[in-house]
């Protein structure tokens, strides 16, 4: 008899170990980021999407702004007080790269490629990476001081150090678990 407890309970913990690991192995990570303007507007939203072991989709959709190319980067703060919503912070980098997606030094793990605006204000980019999570890790966008995405007035040249002369930052959203 006491042979086939411990045979249940030993069979019991295996199970539980399979569900759990089951469970983490086909777990979703979602987030959010309204996408707000230096007026306190908001323009927009971004969603970001991980599947268990994949990369993180993010979805920006926005509208009111210039026509022409953005820079659009992850921040390494969560907070976004305009006008200039330089308190959102650098861009994130939580593996000490240089700039640019272009840079052999680089990324940064929050650098994306640029956003393209049409002649109606109306933007959207669809985009996988691989350098953040939102699951947890070192490359976690939900680290103590939280994050934000950032768009800018004009183009990143995916270069120069330290936010490839994108310029202002026009379009702020912290990034927030769903």
């Amino acid at each position: 008899m006491k042979a086939g407890l411990v045979l249940l309970m030993v069979i019991s913990t295996v199970l539980i170990f399979a569900i759990t690991g089951s469970a983490q192995e086909n777990a979703t990570y979602s987030a959010t980021a309204i996408m707000k303007d230096v007026e306190g507007n908001t323009v927009g939203l971004a969603t970001f999407t991980e599947e268990a072991n994949g990369p993180v989709h993010i979805n920006v959709d926005v509208r009111s702004l210039k026509p022409g190319l953005h820079g659009i980067h992850i921040h390494n703060k969560g907070e976004c007080i305009g006008p200039s919503f330089a308190s959102a912070g650098e861009h994130y980098n939580p593996l000490g790269k240089e700039h640019g997606l272009n840079n052999p030094k680089g990324p940064h793990a929050g650098d994306l490629p640029n956003l393209n605006v049409s002649n109606d204000g109306t933007g959207h980019m669809s985009v996988n990476t691989d350098r953040v999570t939102l699951s947890p890790g070192p490359t976690t966008l939900f680290t103590a001081n939280g994050t934000s995405l950032v768009i800018h007035a004009d183009p990143d040249d995916q270069m120069t150090n330290p936010a490839g002369n994108s310029g202002a930052r026009i379009v702020c959203g912290v990034i927030e678990k769903k």
